[in-house]
């Protein structure tokens, strides 16, 4: 950004390591690797201004969490004697990077080329993964897309109802204490961070409006009183995702004292029991779409190995299982915030759908704004959630 310009050349003027361009031409007319950080929506704008000062048979990579645009901006724009391999780090802006998986696309590049990146990037600590930019989105829309449209769907029931859930019993210790962390983590970084890869991939569109359609069918069955209906389906779904995949006599990723000890509230002596619609929906969202979750774990973030981690406490429980049936049909406890939730999903699915990045900025940054006392602790907590669950997975 140009207006930092002197502030950054003040600030690195003892490092003769480090220079200071006014713009991105002198970047890129002068360097033999070039990453473009920036987000999704902007990207065939940026690479359109600087792509013809390229030096010639340098790298150009990116790190957009959408490689489609990306990849159609640098085959548009860039010269054809330039190399091409792209990057992606499967993590948020708050995870060390050590260990966490990071994606590495060689699309128009030698072997020599990839590996001087590949080299280049070690130094992250990251598990590199190779991929082409077409597997890259279908598995970031299956990994992430819809884990993050059921937070963001919480985080707008929660303020939609005028709730802290924190500050709420029936939302605090066990599963409860994931939702309210993770939600808070997912609106406490930028809006764009998940709207590029929402509203610019595809697979991730298909994947948040059969989230919403499955939140609704779910949630008439509950209304209903459908118990056998209702019963049937989910049994079917947990079957399809956790029993067929071979999971049954696998380990839990979490356990009742993981999931216990991060509280951003009091713990009760007794927990409200829930019916837990978001879970229910994901794992049916995830039958409907023919998605085995596992399949994806060597590529998946930390939030998505918790929000598995949740779903498949839930599922892989019976008694728990057929507790949380019977509560959907016979308490009305969480009518009101499942009716929010309802909305909610169908709200960022249709905003999804439109492709409407100031929409989905409005919405987001609202709930931002309401929740954003708590984020430092949230932050702190999810850290240390993350970092139990890694080190088993």
């Amino acid at each position: 950004m140009r207006n930092k310009y002197e502030t950054l050349k003040e600030e690195f003027s003892d490092n003769d390591r480090v220079v200071i361009f006014e713009d991105g031409y002198g970047v890129s007319r002068s360097s033999d690797y070039i990453i473009y950080s920036v987000e999704a929506e902007t990207i065939d704008k940026v690479v359109a201004e600087y792509a013809r000062a390229t030096k010639k048979h340098a790298i150009v990579g990116g790190q957009t969490s959408c490689k489609a645009p990306e990849m159609a901006a640098f085959e548009r724009h860039l010269p054809s004697d330039v190399e091409i391999v792209s990057c992606h780090s499967l993590h948020g802006p708050n995870v060390d990077p050590k260990g966490q998986p990071l994606a590495l696309i060689r699309h128009r590049a030698s072997q020599k080329s990839f590996d001087l990146v590949s080299h280049i990037l070690s130094y992250l600590g990251s598990k590199h993964v190779h991929l082409s930019a077409e597997a890259h989105d279908r598995i970031t829309a299956d990994t992430q897309a819809v884990t993050h449209a059921a937070f963001l769907s919480m985080g707008t029931a929660w303020r939609s109802n005028n709730q802290f859930p924190w500050e709420i019993t029936r939302y605090v210790g066990g599963i409860e204490n994931v939702k309210c962390n993770i939600t808070l983590r997912i609106y406490s970084n930028k809006w764009h961070v998940y709207a590029g890869l929402a509203i610019l991939n595809p697979s991730a569109k298909q994947q948040i409006r059969q989230y919403a359609e499955s939140v609704t069918d779910l949630f008439k069955l509950m209304l209903g009183g459908h118990k056998e209906e209702l019963e049937k389906r989910v049994k079917t779904a947990g079957e399809a995702v956790f029993t067929a995949a071979g999971r049954g006599g696998e380990p839990l990723l979490l356990s009742d004292e993981v999931l216990d000890r991060f509280s951003l509230g009091n713990v009760p002596n007794q927990r409200t029991p829930n019916n837990h619609l978001s879970l229910l929906a994901m794992v049916d969202c995830w039958w409907k779409l023919g998605i085995v979750p596992y399949d994806h774990m060597i590529c998946s973030t930390p939030l998505f190995r918790l929000w598995l981690g949740v779903t498949e406490y839930l599922f892989r429980k019976p008694g728990l299982l057929d507790e949380v049936i019977t509560i959907a049909i016979e308490d009305n406890t969480f009518r009101s915030d499942d009716l929010e939730f309802n909305f909610a999903a169908r709200g960022w699915s249709d905003c999804v759908s439109f492709g409407d990045f100031e929409s989905y900025r409005d919405r987001f940054e609202q709930i931002q704004s309401y929740f954003a006392p708590r984020f430092p602790e949230a932050t702190r907590i999810g850290n240390e959630m993350i970092k139990v669950l890694l080190e088993k997975t």
